[in-house]
């Protein structure tokens, strides 16, 4: 019995490390992402390896993304725009409380 319950909690551990990171952001301005446009809102951001999704309620887009690890902790979550043809662009978004940063490359 013990050894189903050690070999049950390994199973978990790993499924655990391989899941998606999920964060929260609002996001305070209409913007584009990858092409796809983005209402003002809170999202949900799921990190996968080079990829991430972000969703309000039943929408959602998957676009390609860079994540890269900062030396310390972010205070606060900052998105970064860039104008181009009068639209907002999310060029970076680095996640408060952690080290996470999210580079959008065109």
């Amino acid at each position: 019995m013990f050894k189903k319950l050690v070999l049950a909690f390994a199973v978990l551990s790993i499924a655990a490390a391989g899941a998606a990171t999920g964060y929260k952001i609002t996001i305070t301005q209409a913007a584009v992402v990858k092409g796809n446009q983005l209402k003002a809102g809170d999202y949900r951001l799921n990190v996968e390896e080079s990829k991430v999704t972000i969703a309000n309620g039943k929408e959602s887009v998957q676009v390609p993304v860079q994540v890269e690890n900062n030396g310390r902790k972010f205070d606060t979550t900052a998105i970064s725009y860039t104008e181009e043809g009068g639209q907002q662009n999310i060029r970076e978004i680095r996640i408060g409380g952690t080290r996470t940063k999210l580079i959008f490359n065109r």
